[in-house]
């Protein structure tokens, strides 16, 4: 079992949970709906992660570790790069500061890379034999 795997999942849930509130109850009433939309795909792409950061922490002991360990890497830079620049987007957005959103929009698919190499590391992980 990885505890900083888990720790880190459960902060990033604790997180996810509060901004999607926040997006439910106080976004709706700053922003039109696309805009909300935005900053909703940042929390479900991060909730998704954390479920499975939790995975990779409970079962890193039975998988090949370096390619479990390189996957929640991925998934948490993921998070950080993808929702976070959609939230950076959401904030530009209310404060009317149009000049930065292409700056911080071309983050975005950075961190769906990270996503897609963390999952093809867990496939490895998953695929290698154990003990090595």
């Amino acid at each position: 079992m990885n505890k900083n795997f888990l720790a880190v999942a459960a902060l990033l849930g604790a997180l996810a949970v509060a901004l999607g509130a926040f997006a439910a109850h106080s976004l709706r009433t700053m922003l039109p709906a696309d805009a909300v939309a935005t900053f909703e795909t940042g929390v479900r792409y991060q909730f998704y992660h954390v479920f499975a950061l939790l995975i990779i922490g409970i079962a890193s002991e039975k998988f090949y570790t370096k390619w479990m360990h390189r996957a929640g890497n991925c998934f948490i830079i993921g998070i950080i790069l993808f929702s976070g620049s959609l939230y950076a987007l959401t904030a530009l957005r209310i404060t009317e500061t149009t000049s930065a959103t292409k700056y911080v929009g071309i983050i975005t698919p950075f961190g769906g890379l990270f996503f897609i190499a963390g999952w093809l590391f867990l496939f490895f992980a998953a695929s290698k034999k154990q003990g090595k």
